[in-house]
């Protein structure tokens, strides 16, 4: 996936602007940034869902403005309507819609390929549940299976570990990293610097425009906080791990704490997670 000085955006506005990014196949990269920083108008782009005033996007060579690309895409969850009433199964049967002449009715091996991934998940017993039904972890598994049973070799995911605890976190990421090393390209956005995005092979940080990529261990550093955040954020390096953090902030005139940059430390919880 390429985008070659893209400026993308909606109703006339662009939102990203000068952005040149180069994904090679099999890179597991992270999107980070501020609200409104970018990230998920750049999936948005990728999808070809975004507005292209400028420059290109390419994936596998070939312009989204010609073919609109095979890729597997997991949303937010806070954007979807759970009241829909459609099972685990008839979600994840969605994904076939592209390759089924006869949708909505399926193939036995288009079911039976879904039911595998449902396994590769964990989540193959709640196939006949219905959505709103599981937890949040749960809703996860079942939009990446949807995302999956296309078989893409590019999959983008928006904020997947956001609302989830730190174990169904954890776990998602564990499946994250095997789906990448049996060959499966992986963008994802996120909010969370110490506990998702330190733990990714290349990150990207965004604010309108591309402001640094590469290894977090190189990307990691007070100037390029300061530049995404608006904020003072120390990066402490000690035996091996990284320590991102928040320097104290004042108190506005209401007696109120300015907003936190996602993924920091505020003085209320004088707290740094630890990351290898």
């Amino acid at each position: 996936m390429e985008l070659r000085d893209v400026a993308c955006g909606y109703d006339g506005h662009a939102v990203l602007s000068n952005v040149d990014l180069k994904v090679m196949p099999g890179d597991f990269v992270g999107l980070l940034g501020p609200s409104g920083s970018g990230k998920t108008t750049m999936l948005k782009a990728i999808l070809g869902d975004a507005d292209l005033y400028q420059g290109q996007v390419l994936v596998d060579g070939v312009s989204t403005a010609k073919k609109r690309p095979r890729v597997g895409y997991v949303p937010q969850l806070e954007t979807i309507d759970w009241n829909f009433p459609v099972t685990v199964e008839e979600v994840v049967m969605m994904g076939r819609t592209m390759d089924s002449v006869l949708f909505p009715w399926h193939r036995t091996k288009d079911r039976e390929l879904a039911h595998g991934i449902l396994e590769q998940l964990g989540i193959a017993h709640l196939h006949k549940r219905h959505i709103r039904q599981l937890s949040g972890g749960q809703q996860q598994r079942v939009f990446l299976a949807r995302a999956l049973v296309s078989s893409p070799r590019l999959l983008l995911l928006d904020e997947p570990t956001a609302g989830i605890d730190i174990k169904t976190r954890d776990e998602a990421l564990h499946l994250l990293h095997e789906l990448n090393h049996q060959g499966v390209t992986i963008i994802m956005t996120t909010h969370e610097i110490n506990a998702v995005a330190a733990h990714l092979p290349w990150v990207v940080c965004l604010k309108g425009r591309v402001l640094a990529s590469g290894p977090p261990a190189e990307v990691f550093t007070p100037e390029t906080f300061r530049l995404t955040y608006g904020a003072e954020m120390p990066v402490i390096r000690y035996m091996g791990m990284t320590l991102v953090a928040e320097s104290p902030h004042h108190f506005n005139g209401n007696g109120e704490q300015p907003p936190q940059p996602d993924g920091g430390v505020s003085p209320a919880s004088p707290r740094a997670d630890a990351v290898e």
